[in-house]
């Protein structure tokens, strides 16, 4: 029996028992926990539109527009993960038999959750203009464009798009028996979602033969592929590139730290420092408020962490065979909450950013012990796409320093309403750090600069803020 990874998930179907590399358990733990919100978005759509009093009136009260406004970010966060997942899914040469099937269960998967939810919300709200021409509205602090209803619905009615389906489900059908006996158990949650939802992909015959008319003329690209696998992955990821527009995504971009500057940072680091980041050209990036989208908290090495006694604690003792074992480049850990749930990650998850900021928390070392201790109980807690602090089954990157320093000695972190919900983003940390207000800047790197540390941090900061500098 291998030992239990945090970077790697047991695979157990035949023996020896094979592992699933940690990038594919991280796409089933996006698929599943994803599918599993969007059918309480549904629960949650249904009572707003059964209300019907908006449409009778014509028009909103603020209640209303409040509640339907969260709806809508809700369903572009989580609408957002899933296009990510879809255009990450790559083949690799060395992958096994087992590894490449999940790679396309799991997108497939990702692209059936997507078409019903637009399925979903145009049997929902089509039939009620006022409700529509109100999903129609942009809500720039949170980055959705004009026009989203549409936008969504157009993508059913696309002959592309139809052929990417099409072709995704083809490959699925023929290759069922054997998709089955390589998924295994650590799989199955994924071949239950297909299973519920491939009903929903009834492409027309109409759809299908313009599809195929236009598709002919990239037979040469299909040709060039070596087998069905390759072509239905393609398919999907160009089925989540058509979704995407290059208005979200530079595709290719891969976001790190210079080697330099991320050596330089982790040299700085304590246990309990907060690492704020910013990708570029991530999707992610627009649909959260400000400049600095995500948080992390580091735990530092085991060594670190004994000596400040975490592992004593009980939280941290029941996690800590796992902590150990973080895959990952050196022995650095944060734990992190990303589309795939709150888990130790290595510090090469942060470092796989653009920007980078270092806040350390006006706490004493036996406080930040305290905190990390405490926090490591929402450790395997799905993602929380509705940004909602008041509660704690799921949270959202920013929660998960909010959870293990709110409360401690004079630490409070205010939380700011948006979208009728109690919030904490990336900005508002950056905002406390240079208002030196719980929490002190150690360090900041943007492209086209070196790492700044000490007095310069703040005018760096101050301009990715858009804030004046101060008054001399």
């Amino acid at each position: 029996m291998a030992a239990p990874f945090c970077g790697l998930t047991i695979y157990a179907m035949h023996e020896p028992r094979i592992m699933i590399p940690e990038r594919i358990a991280s796409r089933v733990r996006t698929v599943t926990h994803t599918a599993e919100y969007f059918e309480e978005l549904k629960s949650f759509a249904r009572d707003l539109a059964g209300r019907g009093a908006a449409s009778g009136r014509g028009y909103f009260t603020p209640t209303e527009e409040e509640d339907l406004r969260a709806l809508l970010i809700s369903y572009w966060q989580a609408r957002g993960a899933l296009l990510e997942l879809i255009t990450s899914v790559r083949l690799e040469a060395e992958q096994s038999p087992q590894d490449r099937a999940a790679a396309f269960l799991t997108g497939f998967a990702g692209a059936l959750v997507l078409i019903d939810a637009a399925r979903f919300l145009r049997e929902t709200v089509h039939d009620r203009p006022v409700v529509r021409e109100k999903l129609n509205e942009p809500d720039p602090a949170f980055g959705i464009p004009a026009g989203l209803y549409d936008t969504v619905q157009q993508s059913l009615v696309s002959p592309r798009n139809a052929w990417r389906l099409y072709r995704a489900m083809r490959y699925f059908e023929k290759q069922e028996a054997e998709l089955r006996t390589l998924a295994g158990p650590e799989l199955a949650a994924v071949l239950a979602i297909i299973d519920r939802l491939r009903h929903r992909l009834d492409v027309s015959a109409a759809q299908f033969a313009r599809a195929r008319l236009r598709a002919r003329a990239a037979g040469v690209l299909r040709a060039l592929m070596s087998d069905g696998l390759s072509r239905a992955l393609y398919n999907l990821q160009k089925l989540g590139g058509n979704l995407l527009s290059d208005k979200y995504l530079k595709l290719g971009h891969r976001p790190a730290l210079p080697s330099d500057v991320a050596e330089q940072v982790r040299s700085l680091l304590l246990p309990g420092d907060v690492l704020v980041v910013r990708k570029e050209h991530a999707l992610t990036n627009y649909f959260l408020p400000g400049f600095w989208p995500h948080a992390a908290l580091y735990l530092g090495d085991a060594a670190a962490l004994e000596e400040l006694k975490v592992h004593e604690q009980d939280h941290a003792r029941q996690r800590w065979s796992k902590l150990l074992h973080v895959a990952g480049e050196g022995p650095w850990c944060v734990l992190e909450s990303m589309k795939d749930g709150v888990q130790f990650r290595s510090l090469s998850s942060p470092f796989g950013s653009d920007s980078i900021v270092v806040l350390r928390p006006q706490l004493s070392r036996e406080q930040i012990a305290q905190g990390l201790a405490r926090v490591m109980a929402h450790e395997g807690k799905p993602y929380d796409f509705d940004f909602d602090f008041r509660r704690s089954d799921r949270l959202v990157c920013t929660e998960v320093v909010y959870r293990a320093y709110d409360g401690l000695g004079d630490m409070q972190f205010p939380l700011t309403r948006r979208a009728g919900r109690p919030t904490l983003s990336g900005s508002d940390l950056i905002g406390l750090g240079i208002e030196r207000k719980r929490l002190d800047p150690i360090a900041v790197f943007v492209p086209g600069a070196e790492l700044i540390t000490g007095d310069g941090v703040d005018a760096v900061l101050r301009t990715r803020q858009g804030l004046a500098a101060p008054a001399p």
